[in-house]
């Protein structure tokens, strides 16, 4: 049966929405909330038959693991088994904020379906006032992945959490377009040195800035984990209806990759900096400015969502560099198109 979805300006009446919204993850059902990164949808991450609900929204395979929110940094003693030295650094320099850390899960503390059965579970603490506000006045852990159909573009505004799971869920408290536009990092502090399973926000420049070494993989070594310890590490996601092909970031290139496609029949969408506007692709979105990842992976999902409201039966994404913020963005990417190259 569907769900009436209710939709609720966070900053109207926000006292009665929190209160709302508490109430309806109490009762054991979901909510979408917004973060610093994307909207989250979240459930109580004790009560698996809640934390159920969010796969079944979703349509999201159980072996993938479930990142848990929380309002506090103190509450992480209660689901954690050995909290290392490292991960206190971390949480101190970099929470509240877009960086979840992996860390070894006390036993029969969370539910079963967070973990996906493995002994370790990524934990953060969201740097949004809504996202605070809902875990403070809720004082539960929130197991919450991305607001959206499993293997969609993730969710910046409360309009693409109501296109994907309205009629799934009962709750979306709108707080507005998100800042960052890319999941967290996850960063895994139970190996030495401690390895990034999602490159985000916080970059393997910055860690190491402050923590030193960082390992982060290659994408074929990240193809040779077996079992998932974070989201977003086995299945292909973010990607729009349309396939999507990543291009150089040449303007010659885009050009002739434009034109050829179009003599074939199709219909391009062109994902592009500004600066390429005047190629004659189909549709056209930009992503900001060339050369500002910051701008790039804000715009990034807006931009592949957009692509669904088009008639495009192809879909050209221009590439960027791995430093910084440009390895989450090169990730998502990947993951959108499946490693696919449009080669003339």
């Amino acid at each position: 049966m569907e769900t009436v979805c209710k939709v609720v300006d966070s900053n109207v009446n926000s006292q009665i929405n929190y209160t709302q919204a508490v109430d309806i993850l109490n009762a054991g059902e979901v909510v979408a909330f917004p973060t610093e990164t994307v909207y989250g949808l979240g459930a109580v991450a004790t009560n698996d038959v809640a934390v159920k609900k969010i796969f079944e929204a979703k349509g999201r395979p159980s072996d993938n693991p479930l990142i848990v929110h929380v309002g506090t940094k103190e509450e992480v003693t209660n689901y954690i088994e050995h909290i290392s030295e490292i991960a206190k650094q971390c949480m101190d320099l970099f929470w509240p904020g877009p960086l979840t850390l992996v860390m070894p899960a006390k036993s029969n503390m969370l539910a079963q379906s967070v973990t996906a059965g493995l002994s370790t579970v990524g934990i953060r603490m969201p740097d949004h006032p809504v996202a605070l506000a809902l875990l403070q006045q809720l004082q539960k852990p929130l197991a919450a992945p991305s607001a959206n159909r499993s293997g969609k573009p993730s969710p910046t505004e409360a309009i693409h959490v109501l296109d994907d799971l309205g009629g799934y869920i009962p709750y979306i408290l709108d707080g507005g377009s998100t800042g960052i536009g890319l999941e967290s990092t996850v960063l895994d502090v139970t190996h030495e040195p401690p390895v990034i399973l999602r490159p985000g926000g916080i970059t393997k420049e910055m860690l190491e800035a402050k923590i030193g070494p960082v390992i982060q993989p290659t994408k074929i070594e990240q193809k040779l984990e077996e079992t998932p310890k974070a989201p977003g590490m086995k299945y292909t996601h973010y990607a729009p209806n349309a396939p999507v092909y990543l291009i150089n970031c040449h303007d010659g290139e885009v050009s002739d990759a434009v034109q050829q496609l179009q003599q074939q029949g199709h219909a391009v969408a062109l994902l592009a900096p500004e600066n390429f506007q005047h190629i004659k692709a189909d549709f056209y979105f930009s992503v900001g400015e060339e050369g500002s990842k910051e701008e790039m992976g804000a715009s990034l999902y807006h931009a592949l969502r957009a692509c669904d409201k088009t008639t495009a039966t192809v879909i050209l994404a221009t590439t960027t560099s791995t430093e910084g913020v440009g390895a989450a963005i090169m990730n998502r990417l990947e993951k959108a198109s499946g490693g696919k190259w449009y080669s003339l």
